[in-house]
């Protein structure tokens, strides 16, 4: 079973930033999870919410901001451009979840397509989404991209059914709880599993990726040198 960083080693640092993706890299992760939105400018940002609230207290929407504009309220915030070029260092897979609803539609998938074609990433690059039609979008772009159909409690059953996904990325709670979830032939990507219990639960079901904010502990509890 791998394990992937949530926004980075973001349970000891800034999520999604630098610090907290090369604290990922020190405690042994696999791979690296974020969040992906433009900016007003057309910047891949990572950025988990709509705005700017819960980070910075300021309520300026991402989609309505420059990154100049984000980066002068968060100096810690960095592009995908920068996480790529970090994960391709240090040989990291990828699993980049583009956000929605937002006003831009699709061109956040379109954009980081085009992204990662230029950057020609050779370690395993996956591109999430609670949306259908941003999996599908990414499907249309490239046929051959690895996809994975996060499931929301309300749409699991419709996203799991009509998804064209190569993997599903129930949260751990849904996983404890759903046996279905664990007899599904597609890949496993479980979220958010810090809990040892679960971690170990993650590791006797058949998860293909652990996604955690403390890489670390999962590490240890798992008995990995």
């Amino acid at each position: 079973m791998k394990i992937y960083a949530h926004r980075g080693a973001s349970l000891k640092f800034p999520e999604m930033s630098l610090v907290a993706y090369k604290a990922a890299i020190e405690e042994g992760a696999d791979g690296f999870e974020c969040d992906v939105r433009l900016t007003k400018d057309n910047q891949l940002v990572l950025w988990h919410d709509p705005d700017l609230q819960r980070i910075t207290g300021s309520k300026a929407r991402i989609a309505d901001s420059t990154f100049n504009e984000i980066k002068r309220e968060h100096p810690g915030v960095i592009t995908l451009e920068e996480l790529l070029i970090l994960a391709r260092e240090f040989k990291k897979e990828l699993a980049i979840e583009t956000k929605h609803p937002v006003p831009t539609a699709n061109a956040v998938e379109k954009a980081v397509m085009e992204l990662l074609a230029q950057e020609k990433i050779t370690e395993q690059v996956y591109v999430m989404s609670f949306s259908w039609l941003a999996i599908e979008m990414v499907r249309k772009i490239n046929p051959e991209q690895k996809t994975v159909a996060l499931l929301s409690d309300k749409y699991s059953l419709p996203m799991r059914r009509f998804t064209s996904a190569t993997a599903i990325g129930p949260s751990i709670s849904a996983f404890t709880k759903n046996a279905y979830l664990k007899k599904d032939p597609r890949e496993l990507f479980v979220w958010s599993v810090d809990d040892a219990k679960d971690v170990l639960f993650c590791a006797d079901n058949g998860v293909d990726v652990l996604i955690t904010n403390n890489p670390a502990n999962a590490r240890s509890v798992l008995g990995y040198h």
